[in-house]
Formats: C-alpha cells, sequence, structure tokens
C-alpha cells in the first residue's frame, strides 16, 4: 500500500524522525491558512506547495491544464494562492505516471529548508527495501541526494552504498556510525545523521514497510537531518496488524478495476494486452501469460481467483476482464488441487447466463480433479464457451481467437 508524503511524515514523527514540516490542503483556502501558519512558525516568506501523488518526479512533471510543475516555491501569500489555483485539480503528468498523469487531489505546504541562504548544507539520498536474494533489508544510500537514484547509478555507481541488516540482529550502533562517515557528515551532524538512520530503520521494521525512501535527506547549515521528502509503502499483508495504517489507502490513486477486484478477494493488475486470463494460483497465471504470448497474443491482465474459485469470484472476474475493451478473448485457466473442476465450470456457466451477452470467445481449459466432469458440463451446457484439458488444446484455441 503506497502512502501520500504527507502521510508518511506524520508516521515517521511517531519514530523521533525529523522530517520537513507542512500542511496537507485540499482547496486554496486551506493553502493560504497553511503559508500563514508557516511563516509564523518560521519568520520567513518562503514556503514550498508538493502536490500529492503516488508517483515519483513531481518536480520535474507538468499539470497539463496550465502547464506548472507539481513542485513550487512560492515566496509570498499571492505567489501560494496562484500556485495553488493552477495546482489543485489538475493532472500531473511525470515520469512514473505515464501520459494518463494522475489527478491532484491534495497539496502540502511546507516550510521551505533552504531560505536561510548559501551555508553548508548539504543533500543526500537514503532508502531501506527488502533484498530478495539475500534475505535481509538493505540500506542503500549515497552523497548525491535530490537527483533521481537511477541516474547516479547509471553515472556514478561508486557513490551508491549498501549496508545490509540481518533480520535477527537488527541494524547494530556501527552499522549506523558506517552509514554516516561514508556519507562525509561530522561533529554533531555526524551524532544526528547515526540517530536519524536508526530511528528511521526503527520506523521501517515497526511499520512493515516494503520501501521507504528519504530524497532528499537534509544536512542543514545547523547540521540537524530532516526527511525533506518521503515515498513510504507498507507490506498489504501487514495490515492485520495495523488497523490505523488500513484507513490512509487512498483508492482514488489505484486503478479502479485492481480496487473492485479486491473487494473480491481476487489478485489483478491490467496489462496492455488482447487477451483476457483468469488463473487460480499465480504460478500458472505466469505460465499461462507465457503462454498467450507463444500463441501470438498478448496478456491483457494478471488474474488469479485463489483457491476457492466459485460463481460470484468467476463473474467478479467475468465482469473486471470485460470492461476492457482490448480484450478479444478471455482464457480460464484452472488446475483443480483443492478446488473441483466441476464446481469451477458450474461456477463458468452460471456466471455466462447472468451476465449474457458475452460477444467474444471464452475458452476454458481444466485439469485436476473431475476435469473431465468439468469439461462435459461445458459442453452440453450450449453456450459459447469452447473447453479443453491439455494447454496446447488451449493454446490453440487462443491463437485461433486472436487472429
Amino acid at each position: 500500500m503506497n502512502l501520500h508524503e504527507y502521510q508518511a511524515k506524520e508516521l515517521l514523527k511517531k519514530y523521533d524522525v525529523p522530517v520537513q514540516e507542512g500542511y496537507a490542503c485540499s482547496t486554496v483556502h486551506e493553502v493560504e491558512d497553511a503559508y500563514r501558519q508557516i511563516k509564523g512558525q518560521t519568520g520567513s516568506s518562503f514556503a514550498v506547495i508538493k502536490a500529492q501523488i503516488h508517483a515519483g518526479g513531481r518536480g520535474k512533471g507538468t499539470v497539463t491544464e496550465t502547464g506548472i510543475n507539481g513542485v513550487k516555491v512560492a515566496k509570498s501569500l499571492d505567489e501560494i494562492t496562484e500556485f495553488a489555483k493552477k495546482i489543485l485539480g489538475g493532472t500531473l503528468v511525470t515520469i512514473q505516471t505515464g501520459p494518463q498523469g494522475k489527478v491532484v487531489n491534495k497539496v502540502l505546504v511546507a516550510q521551505d529548508m533552504y531560505y536561510d541562504g548559501p551555508s553548508p548544507r548539504k543533500e543526500f539520498y537514503l532508502s531501506i527495501l527488502l533484498d530478495r536474494t539475500k534475505g535481509q533489508n538493505v540500506i542503500m544510500y549515497s552523497t548525491e541526494g535530490g537527483m533521481n537514484i537511477e541516474d547516479v547509478a547509471h553515472d556514478t555507481p561508486e557513490k551508491i552504498f549498501k549496508e545490509w541488516v540481518h533480520p535477527g540482529g537488527g541494524l547494530l550502533p556501527f552499522q549506523a556510525r558506517k552509514i554516516a562517515f561514508n556519507l562525509g557528515v561530522h561533529g554533531e551532524a555526524f551524532k544526528n545523521m547515526v540517530k536519524f538512520v536508526t530511528n528511521l530503520y526503527n520506523a521501517y521494521v515497526g511499520l512493515d514497510c516494503s520501501m521507504l525512501e528519504i530524497n532528499p535527506l537534509f544536512k542543514a547549515a545547523d547540521d540537524k537531518v530532516v526527511a525533506v521528502d518521503c515515498k513510504m509503502n507498507v507490506d498489504d499483508n501487514a495490515l492485520v496488524r495495523h488497523a490505523d495504517l488500513a484507513s490512509l489507502r487512498d483508492v482514488t490513486e489505484e486503478d479502479p478495476t485492481e480496487v473492485e477486484a479486491g473487494k473480491y478477494n481476487l489478485n489483478f493488475v491490467k496489462l496492455d494486452g488482447n487477451v483476457g486470463c483468469m488463473v487460480n494460483g499465480a504460478g500458472l497465471a505466469m505460465a499461462t501469460m507465457d503462454m498467450i504470448q507463444l500463441s501470438g497474443g498478448e496478456p491483457a491482465n494478471f488474474l488469479d481467483v485463489g483457491g476457492t474459485a466459485n460463481a460470484q469470484t468467476v463473474e467478479a472476474g467475468f465482469k473486471i476482464i470485460m470492461k476492457d475493451p482490448n480484450v478479444k478473448a478471455i482464457l480460464i485457466n484452472i488446475f483443480g488441487g483443492i478446488v473441483r473442476c466441476d464446481r469451477v465450470a458450474a461456477g463458468v456457466i452460471e456466471a455466462y447466463k447472468k451476465l449474457g451477452n458475452i460477444n467474444i470467445p471464452i475458452i476454458v481449459r481444466l485439469e485436476g480433479t473431475n476435469a473431465v466432469e468439468a469439461k462435459k458440463l461445458i459442453d452440453d451446457s450450449g453456450l459459447k464457451v469452447q473447453s479443453a484439458i491439455l494447454l496446447s488444446e488451449a493454446a490453440a484455441l487462443v491463437k485461433k481467437a486472436v487472429a
């Protein structure tokens, strides 16, 4: 589950991680109030307004309706009001959103960390994520903050450091000191960096994050270390331990079909192909997508109905797949282990009858428990459903459907 910057920062504060202070706003009036509060707190007329969407590259992105960037520094109340009017409600297109962009429903009005003029300040990059190859969390950091880490990795890979953390022992004090040393900070900044890294790692573990990125990580002129930006992903599977975090989900930032699929406990990811597929099991789904590709088609989605497929889930899957106008055929590929194939076949027939007016080919391949009985049910149903038992048979039917 992705979180907005303002949400992530509020969570980090609970772990004593210093962050750039700010206020989330949904209207121009709220932006103006937030600016006045920040000016009163800092004594500076400078403030930053940041579009809140689930995508990076906001500072370089553009609001299509007004041509303004997603992150702007304002020097006055009039200026921040003008920026708010041009950002709120607009569609922000960044390198991560694709050309369709994302609608900006909220902005974050925050204190400007740079208003005090030129001084010995520095921006760093720091992130924590799981390295699946080693089965350990890894802290990745660099002296080149404020930039796309992909560019740094490509142009100057020697400036990226990694520190792996054993899950049994957690982040050890010497590792936090090593990170601060490699970042080149000294004196009070060194102490603050050690504390920052330690508390940030505690937040990563305590919140069951799958990714936590701070870019830039800012060392101010007074040697304070502050998270200026934050991207946080929380592991969906851990939300049972964090009922408070589940309420932070912003479904407006997610694909509507994926949200709908979640209501039926379907694992769904929309793709760009022309063959919709419904499968039980992630491994079989991947194999099915490969088979579709080899047959001359392209998968339009990843849809795993799990091991408890029934008429309701099959019907929901049908509806979701058929919302995609690019789908020219639907392939249902079920291996009957826990679930009996004849039950799935009955579900397919029932769902087909309820939906009606399905004018694209539907291919059902059932193998495993009661596969023969399932094929007979489909063949005798009188519906325009093609059945197969062998994967090669299903592949041939897919090839014919998309030809």
